[in-house]
């Protein structure tokens, strides 16, 4: 049985086999402590029985700075998804589908337009699990996952900016279709 329950700072030392799956982005610890600093409703981790921790997700809600909004790229008020991971042990048991709704109910809670997300252009299995709980693709970011970090110049993998409409879009305006041909460069995301 894996309850859910609020990342704690002591997780950092049991989340490490939840990480080994190449598609998952890794941080620095700083980046990890920062979350539950500023967004500890939004970092949760799917808990099994003997405390290993099967799946997590670390969320955040924000919007572009006020001196952006008169530019195309600007982001109203919304929930990020800044990575969801789930064990190989733990995988088809609707973890991701559990710990993604639960940060759509609370960008609702706090009135956000949408929840947003990146994933890898190659990543077809996530890509497809997202759709299927109502995202689809915003926008393209050209090279935005640095592939070869020994080689900056080497160009990366694209992404695709993946949203999905809260209660407050209900006239669906930050969405769009076909977002796999709208191009916009690492430096337009914020």
């Amino acid at each position: 049985m894996t309850s859910l329950r609020p990342f704690h700072a002591t997780d950092v030392f049991k989340f490490n086999p939840t990480n080994l799956d190449p598609l998952t982005e890794t941080y620095d610890l700083n980046f990890y402590f920062s979350y539950i600093a500023r967004w500890p409703h939004l970092f949760n981790v799917a808990e099994g029985r003997d405390g290993t921790i099967d799946a997590y997700i670390m969320g955040k809600l924000e919007s572009s700075p006020p001196y952006q909004q008169f530019s195309p790229h600007y982001l109203p008020y919304h929930a990020h998804i800044t990575a969801l991971t789930v064990s190989p042990f733990a995988r088809r048991l609707g973890l991701a589908r559990t710990l993604s709704s639960s940060l759509e109910r609370s960008g609702d809670s706090y009135d956000a337009w949408f929840v947003d997300l990146f994933v890898r252009k190659s990543n077809r299995i996530a890509q497809r699990l997202y759709e299927g709980m109502g995202y689809s693709v915003y926008r393209r970011v050209v090279d935005y996952y640095s592939d070869d970090l020994a080689d900056p110049g080497k160009s990366g993998e694209d992404a695709y900016d993946m949203r999905k409409p809260l209660r407050r879009d209900g006239k669906r305006e930050h969405v769009r279709e076909r977002g796999e041909e709208f191009e916009v460069a690492p430096e337009d995301v914020w």
